[in-house]
């Protein structure tokens, strides 16, 4: 049995589970003397929830179905989850957290994140969402990658920046491998949102803009989050060069910590000093 098969019949398991637990009584439904099964049956819960029978059961059995966000949140509000039988839900369906999760983080992990990336303060760091988001960013990263705080949440999406902004474009070295790879990034990683109207947004907006992005997008190229070199062109100090990497953060794992740390290569360290003694 392949790790799909086996997460779609532990999903199974799971809402079946979640099922025997409510009541006909719970939803005003007659119980009867001839109810044999433990909770509601499965045409109940899914008249109920608002979805087909068929689509259903073959949910509980593990058919390889696809499953949208809308039909999650129908099932969590029906059955009654939790925020982590919903989290729990989500990775077993979907395979990562819905993308409103990031709002609901405790408010002592965001102050964390932000201390440590402060105290590598000679190395740009930004903190990106599910939807490529920069929420978070420390000095380094605001001088190098642009002032954070006076963009918009438009300006502040890396994938939109990438191919809508000029200045972006200009900065970075090879930007055209750099925004193939970014591309396919966002590519592996959206999937599960596919449906959702901030992603038909997006990609609507930037078919519009950029010729690139309406070229490359139909390919379906998918890849992971390389581990590398970047050049960065920058407009004060001249060309740097700088080794990068990316992290989850393991209590929030639909966040990505991206660090970059300055290399002796074109000064790029003394350069950095500068730019944050600006």
């Amino acid at each position: 049995m392949s790790d799909q098969e086996e997460k779609r019949r532990e999903l199974g398991k799971f809402l079946k589970s979640r099922r025997s637990r409510l009541t006909p009584e719970q939803f005003g439904l007659p119980v009867g003397p001839r109810r044999k099964v433990q909770g509601l049956r499965r045409e109940e819960l899914a008249q109920i929830a608002g979805i087909g029978l068929t689509w259903y059961t073959w949910l509980e059995q593990g058919k390889n179905i696809q499953v949208s966000t809308q039909v999650l949140e129908c099932l969590v509000t029906v059955m009654q989850l939790n925020a982590e039988e919903r989290n729990h839900l989500y990775k077993l369906a979907l395979g990562q957290l819905p993308v409103e999760q990031t709002a609901s983080i405790e408010e002592s992990l965001i102050p964390i994140v932000q201390n440590f990336m402060n105290e590598y303060e000679r190395c740009p760091a930004y903190v990106t969402d599910q939807r490529w988001d920069i929420l978070l960013w420390n000095k380094a990263g605001e001088q190098v990658f642009g002032d954070f705080e006076k963009m918009d949440k438009k300006e502040r999406n890396a994938i939109w920046r990438c191919f809508a902004s000029p200045a972006y474009r200009n900065l970075i070295g090879d930007w055209e491998n750099h925004a193939k790879r970014l591309l396919a990034q966002f590519r592996s990683t959206s999937t599960p949102f596919v449906g959702e109207k901030w992603f038909k947004d997006l990609v609507a907006e930037l078919m519009v803009i950029s010729p690139e992005f309406r070229q490359w997008w139909p390919s379906y190229d998918i890849s992971g989050t390389p581990i590398g070199k970047k050049m960065i062109n920058h407009p004060r100090v001249g060309t740097m060069v700088m080794e990068h990497i990316t992290f989850r953060v393991y209590d929030a794992p639909e966040l990505k910590l991206t660090v970059y740390r300055p290399l002796e290569e074109n000064d790029t360290v003394q350069k950095m000093i500068r730019l944050l003694n600006e």
